[in-house]
Order: C-alpha cells, then structure tokens, then sequence
C-alpha cells in the first residue's frame, strides 16, 4: 500500500491536471454538440426532412414503376367426343336451313382453320366465308367461332 501511496502522491499533480483537463475537455465537446444543435437546428431538421423524403420517393417511384401483373390459372375440363358412328341430326339441319357449304365450313372451322384457309381449301373468296359465317352465328345464335363450334358439335350438326 505504501507503494501505491507514494505513486499518488508523487503523480498527484499529474493525475489531478489529467483529470482536470478530461472534464474540461468534455464539457466543451458538450457545449459544441448543444451549440450546433441550437444554432444550426434549422439546417439539421431541413436536411432530415430531405433524408426522409428522398427516402419516401424512391420508394414510391419503385412501387409505381413495377407493373402489377397477376396469374390467373383456370383449368377447364374438356371432353372430347369422338364418335366416329355420329349420326347427323339432318332434321335439325333442315329446320335451321343450313346450307352444305355453311356445314362445310362449320366443320373446318371446327377443325381449327382461319378464314383465309377456309376459304382457299373450298375455293372461294374471303368475303364469302365470313357471309356464311355470320350465317351460321345468326341461325346457331352464336357469338364468336367458338361458340358456334360448341353448339353444333352438342346438337349433333358437326362431327
């Protein structure tokens, strides 16, 4: 103990300036940090006011920017009939008053053919098929090919 004694008292004015100098030192780092703070608050809040809304910006724009897309998966049963023995309903055929031709190009468009395909397989022209086919959707009450297709396949009138 008399070592640790005699090192104090020999240091003592050291140790006390060092400590002095310490509490001086950061009190000043103190009064700088509140001087800043007071004196420049506008330029802080400003500038962390600009932080944020550059922050909020980007977000935004990146949330703008990406498109929404959504999958929508549907599942349909089809049943494929293919009865090779299929007797054609030709009564029904007879009250509609649908034409060979018009039958015809029911069939190949059941088959999956454009227009212009109908229309160079039967030789004729373009305008042709789309007069029948706005027959066969008036006499099938039908809107679109598919639905024509549809029709005439459950009334027996296609294969």
């Amino acid at each position: 103990m008399t070592d640790s004694k005699n090192l104090f008292g020999k240091h003592k004015e050291t140790i006390v300036y060092s400590i002095s100098l310490a509490l001086l030192m950061f009190l000043l780092k103190w009064l700088e940090l509140r001087y800043i703070i007071f004196h420049h608050s506008f330029e802080i809040y400003a500038g962390l006011i600009a932080i944020l809304f550059t922050v909020l910006g980007i977000w935004l724009a990146l949330k703008l920017s990406k498109p929404k897309t959504e999958i929508i998966l549907v599942e349909k049963e089809v049943y494929v009939n293919r009865n090779e023995n299929l007797v054609l309903n030709t009564s029904l055929i007879s009250q509609l008053e649908l034409s060979k031709r018009e039958l015809e190009i029911l069939s190949l468009m059941a088959q999956g053919h454009s227009n212009q395909e109908i229309a160079s397989k039967i030789f004729v022209s373009l305008s042709t098929v789309k007069t029948h086919n706005q027959n066969l959707f008036y006499k099938l009450d039908a809107k679109r090919r598919t639905q024509a297709v549809e029709k005439a396949k459950r009334l027996n009138l296609i294969p």
